[in-house]
């Protein structure tokens, strides 16, 4: 049975790998989930067919709420809500370590006849998975706006409050590995933890989520690759390496997109919900235009690259875009998408929201790739996209944003942005963009606007 379970175990972990690399492009991540999936499935009946495992009812029991509660969820999320949804689900990988952790801690009576790198990896899970759980918590209600997207600080208590909570959930972690076998000892590690948890992910701002989302992403698994070790679990391990190791690769390269260290995002993030003044007091001058007149600037254009955004997002508004695509192609004009690495509020939020538009995978082209383009490009059409496009990131020394890449549609020949009025970005920070004479605003809801110009080019 055990070189069974083994064999299992290793056709689970082949699945593992073979599903995550079809999520490298949209055609082949629908058939690397359920890959992935097939390999997970696999990797729960080898656990269960382990020698000893018992409480057969419980275990059914959880598996029939997590489905009860998980698929329909998971079925009727809008695409809107995904952010919010990845963030919530994956708090609750690091509750469901931490928790395992505290009973292992119950079980073995503080851990007093297990060799001491259990009780280590089992208090390192308990302590990440508790801080992840809560800080994806908090940030899911940052996202679905029950909590204030603008950072929440202590200000300069900020730092030294998050420190002597981690140096007491390291400090009682100690305790209990040298033989502290009271369970208020473990409680208080998880309360420690969990208020650590709260206390990071507060004074982190909107345009700092997408980050967040993958850093808090990558301490889950980390923490069940911990859990793994101490339960001698080489699914846990297995999976949470995976997990961790690709979300630890992906922060680094959203942290990089933004011009940001981890250690600052970690430190107090930027952004919220309301805007910074430019201190000039005086008034910009905006030209606004219409729908008919969108549509004939991109009717006689040579290229048009379509940004989207968090505001194409919010409003629905894919398919319109590539049914306005498709009638602009139809004239023979070329359409591309510029994608942004940070743009809406998770990574990929752009790709999975054109890809279920049926938007051709090679029409999306990533920053580094399209801004080379944008100077032979006649007409930009921003649609809800903000921070990601504005130039003071390259312009203002003083600017929150300054540093950040952006996608440089200032270059195009005629830029014309889509939004419902003039309100800034998750930076909080006004975009220089609405301001260029090159700029013409349709202001409006972006799917309401995007249908106009699609009715405007079908009579054309």
């Amino acid at each position: 049975m055990t070189s069974f379970i083994a064999v299992l175990y290793i056709i689970a972990f082949a699945l593992f790998i073979y599903g995550l690399m079809g999520l490298t492009g949209p055609r082949t991540a629908v058939r690397g989930n359920a890959i992935a999936a097939v390999g997970m499935v696999i990797a729960v009946v080898a656990t269960l067919l382990t020698p000893g495992m018992s409480n057969w009812l419980l275990i059914a029991l959880g598996v029939a709420l997590g489905a009860v509660v998980g698929v329909p969820a998971a079925r009727k999320v809008k695409m809107t809500a995904m952010p919010q949804m990845v963030a919530l689900f994956n708090g609750v990988g690091g509750g469901a370590v931490a928790l395992i952790a505290w009973v292992e801690f119950r079980t073995s009576d503080g851990y007093a006849h297990e060799p001491k790198h259990v009780a280590i990896a089992s208090l390192f899970a308990a302590i990440v998975g508790s801080i992840s759980f809560w800080g994806s918590n908090v940030a899911f209600g940052k996202l679905q706006e029950i909590l204030p997207g603008k950072p929440i600080t202590l200000g300069k208590l900020q730092q030294p409050v998050n420190a002597v909570l981690l140096l007491a959930a390291l400090v009682l972690g100690v305790v209990i590995a040298v033989g502290g076998d009271a369970e208020l000892l473990m409680i208080g590690l998880l309360v420690a933890a969990a208020v650590l948890g709260v206390m990071v992910v507060l004074p982190i701002g909107g345009a700092d989520m997408p980050v967040v989302i993958s850093l808090l992403n990558a301490l889950t698994g980390l923490s069940a690759a911990a859990m793994g070790l101490a339960l001698d679990n080489t699914a846990l391990i297995v999976a949470g390496m995976i997990v961790g190791a690709s979300g630890s690769i992906l922060t680094n390269l959203m942290a990089k997109a933004m011009n940001r260290s981890i250690p600052a995002i970690v430190a107090g993030g930027f952004g919220g919900t309301t805007a910074v003044s430019s201190g000039t007091g005086e008034a910009k001058p905006v030209r606004s235009t219409s729908a008919a007149d969108t549509a004939i600037q991109m009717a006689y254009a040579g290229k048009v690259v379509v940004v989207p955004g968090y505001g194409m997002a919010v409003a629905q508004a894919q398919h319109a875009v590539r049914e306005m695509a498709q009638l602009l192609e139809g004239k023979g004009i070329t359409v591309d998408y510029a994608i942004h690495p940070v743009a809406g509020r998770m990574p990929g939020h752009m790709n999975v929201l054109l890809a279920e538009a049926d938007v051709p995978y090679e029409r999306l082209k990533e920053m580094d790739e399209i801004n080379s383009e944008f100077a032979q490009t006649d007409v930009a059409l921003v649609i809800g996209a903000n921070d990601v496009t504005n130039p003071a990131a390259e312009t203002d020394p003083g600017s929150p944003i300054y540093g950040m890449p952006i996608l440089k549609v200032n270059h195009s020949r005629s830029v014309i942005v889509l939004k419902r009025g003039m309100s800034s970005g998750f930076a909080g920070i006004d975009n220089a963009l609405f301001y260029d004479p090159k700029t013409s605003m349709l202001f409006g809801d972006a799917k309401a606007s995007v249908g106009e110009i699609v009715e405007e080019l079908k009579s054309l």
